[in-house]
């Protein structure tokens, strides 16, 4: 039976700069098989030119047509809405340049949605003119609630962090997009083009990735790579209140399983 792949990145394929082992082979082999995939991340900094980049430069060779960003997610959600094109967007060129392909204006003034990300330029200024645009009625969109952004096994503060302030001043409840909210997973398993059942949902993350793949009905499966790891995967499950269908030491091990599933 053919299967599709949701894959998270960091802690799944990378760990900042650095590459998971057999990540670079899990992918070939994906490749190889012809199981569809896309690489899903809440990460709403880069676009997937600049995904797939980074990748390449880990040895890893992925299209950026088969990365799906949060910003990428939060732009598909904003025109399936069909009530306005003003954005005024706090984040990255990643979000920016997905709300610009998709036909958004990007203004300061009366925009009819504030939508946020990871933005490390954040300011006072930009804390009060969003809270201003949603006190005055524009939509808020936060593209995902990560409130710490692990990099190089440091966490640094994300995007959630940044949506906090602004939900606490503006007393406004944000769409989420990013996982684990179903919003991102959906849009994914309908690029994939597989009924859900028959999708694996694949990472690190209990909260997120794990989480997102269950409410949109896909399977799923822990690695032990980045967030969770052989000595705190029970507790996190247990903290977390979810269970994977599958956990793995490594891509490795999910790939043995798999191919001896269909044996």
């Amino acid at each position: 039976m053919a299967y599709g792949f949701l894959l998270d990145l960091d802690g799944t394929l990378y760990n900042g700069d650095r590459p998971i082992p057999y990540a670079a082979e899990f992918m070939g082999w994906l490749n190889a098989q012809r199981h569809p995939y896309l690489l899903v991340t809440n990460n709403s900094s880069r676009t997937p030119a600049q995904v797939a980049e980074h990748l390449r430069g880990l040895g890893i060779e992925v299209p950026a047509s088969a990365i799906l960003t949060s910003s990428i997610a939060a732009a598909l959600y904003l025109k399936d809405q069909a009530k306005g094109s003003r954005v005024y967007a706090i984040g990255e060129q990643g979000l920016k340049q997905a709300l610009a392909d998709s036909g958004f204006e990007l203004t300061d003034e009366r925009p009819d949605y504030v939508v946020q990300g990871i933005d490390r330029d954040f300011t006072y200024a930009k804390l009060a003119a969003a809270v201003r645009h949603i006190r005055s009625g524009a939509g808020f969109v936060m593209t995902n609630p990560d409130l710490l952004l692990p990099w190089n096994g440091e966490l640094t503060p994300g995007a959630g962090a940044i949506g906090a302030a602004i939900q606490a001043s503006s007393q406004a409840e944000p769409v989420v997009i990013g996982k684990p909210s179903p919003i991102i997973m959906n849009y994914a398993v309908r690029q994939l083009g597989l009924p859900a059942e028959r999708i694996w949902a694949v990472g690190d993350n209990l909260r997120t990735d794990i989480r997102g793949g269950a409410a949109a009905g896909c399977r799923t499966a822990l690695v032990l790579t980045g967030l969770a790891t052989k000595d705190n995967a029970e507790s996190q499950i247990a903290a977390a209140g979810i269970r994977p269908d599958v956990i793995c030491d490594d891509l490795q091990s999910l790939r043995r399983m798999l191919e001896l599933s269909v044996n």
